[in-house]
């Protein structure tokens, strides 16, 4: 990656922490130290189904995604990574256990890469990185739970006009197939929800 692009990713992180608590120079410094930048390709895997999560992600640019396959083949988007967002399988990574998911690009990205000792430094480094990342996993399981939950009860337009209202961007950057897995429908129930939308709007 060349030295523009470093330079741009950390300042990325830097705004990202600051959003969230106040940060010295030399703090930044130390946090900066502990990641590594990385471009992914486009459809390439940073994690595969079986291999242990040994690192976690911070976007810089790019859409990257986790996910699990069933029994049949079919994939189940478990989230969505996008700029300032974090992605990893947490459990495996802590555990050390073979992780159940898969994680891979949707468009060439690049990330701020941190494995599990490194990160447990980061959040070592002071009360209030720790107190960010509580809050930040706490935000993350309730909207994951709070998706759950709806999706049992929602129709298909329901998870669809749900998403465009908590997700708009990745409504406009991701195909429609991953949409599709995300809400738990078809790709042709997402499609005819479309456009009777479509035809109720015109």
């Amino acid at each position: 990656m060349k030295q523009d692009k470093i330079n741009k990713s950390f300042d990325a992180l830097r705004i990202y922490i600051q959003k969230h608590s106040d940060l010295k120079d030399e703090e930044f410094e130390l946090v900066s130290s502990l990641f590594t930048p990385v471009t992914i390709k486009r459809n390439h895997f940073i994690l595969r189904e079986g291999e242990i999560c040994r690192y976690g992600y911070f976007v810089v640019k790019g859409t990257l995604r986790l996910y699990s396959i069933d029994k049949k083949g079919e994939e189940h988007i478990i989230q969505f990574a996008l700029e300032d967002w974090w992605i990893s399988d947490v459990s495996s990574m802590i555990s050390g256990k073979a992780s159940i998911y898969n994680i891979d690009a949707l468009e060439d990205s690049d990330v701020l890469q941190i494995d599990k000792n490194s990160f447990e430094k980061f959040i070592s480094f002071s009360p209030k990185f720790e107190k960010m990342f509580n809050l930040g996993s706490q935000k993350s399981r309730i909207a994951l739970q709070e998706r759950v939950t709806n999706f049992l009860s929602m129709t298909a337009e329901e998870k669809y006009l749900f998403m465009i209202n908590k997700y708009p961007d990745i409504i406009n950057r991701v195909p429609q197939r991953h949409i599709a897995s995300f809400l738990g429908i078809t790709p042709e129930s997402l499609s005819r929800v479309r456009k009777n939308l479509s035809k109720n709007r015109s």
